[in-house]
């Protein structure tokens, strides 16, 4: 891989901010062509995308890939929020990050979203576009995959308001979220990927996707959205339903046949960076 990894921790701005991990590896600055903010998903970090920047750095695209605050190596309790917008407010300090190391190239910049990372940098892009070109994602999360028992759901919001740091069995396992069995294994025994979800991420998570349907018809931005059409943890369904309703006209609807949720982690992943390159690099 070309360029060098940059790591570090950055502090939010508002009061009590938990310190954030970044890693970032971008070409020469002759060379770059685009910067790319990476999110991750729900219980995942930035170190599980390193094999994905080492396909888009020779291409022209760095990558800055940050760990959301209670995930990964960043400060907070695991996969707690006290509101959504927690999140945005990362996603705020991924993009200064990216003007950084944008700047000495005049790259173009890019934000991308895994999963629940999807729906972060969807929110995000929504409220404070920035100077960003596109938006890309990957299985975001805009809506189960499995149906959820009302019983359940009902208990998760009592939950979510008088215990909200309650945590609850996500129950995947790396063969739920990959076909290839290497990288199923290192989901399973990878002691950063936490192995349940709170009760007020769930609930403040569900409002938010309510609230980015609402809005899908401001996006400004093209969009490519790339999904799993075996996808059982995020909905294939209910991305479609984003993805009409998205307002900019330039917008790419991508499914692959019979990949799962983690489709930059099936043994295809290099055509997939390769297809996120050439289209982040023909807005450029």
């Amino acid at each position: 891989m070309t360029g060098k990894l940059e790591e570090g921790t950055i502090k939010g701005r508002e009061g009590g901010a938990p310190a954030l991990y970044f890693r970032a590896r971008l070409p020469a600055v002759a060379d770059t062509k685009a910067v790319l903010g990476l999110l991750h998903g729900y219980a995942d970090h930035a170190e599980r995308y390193d094999h994905v920047v080492a396909e888009l750095v020779p291409r022209g695209v760095g990558v800055v890939a940050l760990d959301m605050r209670g995930h990964g190596r960043s400060e907070g309790p695991r996969g707690y929020c006290d509101r959504f917008d927690d999140f945005l407010s990362d996603a705020l300090e991924l993009g200064k990050l990216v003007d950084e190391r944008a700047k000495p190239s005049g790259a173009g910049k890019f934000l991308f979203g895994h999963s629940f990372g999807g729906l972060v940098a969807t929110l995000s892009m929504l409220t404070s576009p920035k100077e960003y070109k596109g938006l890309l994602l990957s299985g975001p999360f805009f809506g189960l995959g499995l149906e959820v028992p009302a019983l359940k759901v009902l208990a998760g919001k009592v939950a979510s308001r008088l215990v909200p740091k309650l945590g609850l069995p996500i129950g995947l396992t790396g063969k739920d979220v990959t076909h290839d069995p290497e990288r199923a294994r290192a989901y399973e025994t990878d002691p950063l990927v936490f192995k349940q979800a709170k009760a007020r991420w769930f609930t403040e998570t569900q409002a938010a996707q309510a609230d980015a349907f609402a809005r899908a018809g401001t996006l400004s931005v093209p969009l490519l959205e790339m999904f799993g059409a075996a996808d059982h943890v995020a909905s294939p369904e209910a991305g479609k339903r984003f993805f009409d309703a998205a307002g900019h006209s330039d917008k790419t609807w991508a499914p692959k046949a019979d990949l799962f949720h983690e489709i930059l982690n099936e043994p295809s992943y290099k055509e997939l960076c390769a297809e996120m390159a050439d289209w982040m690099l023909a807005r450029v």
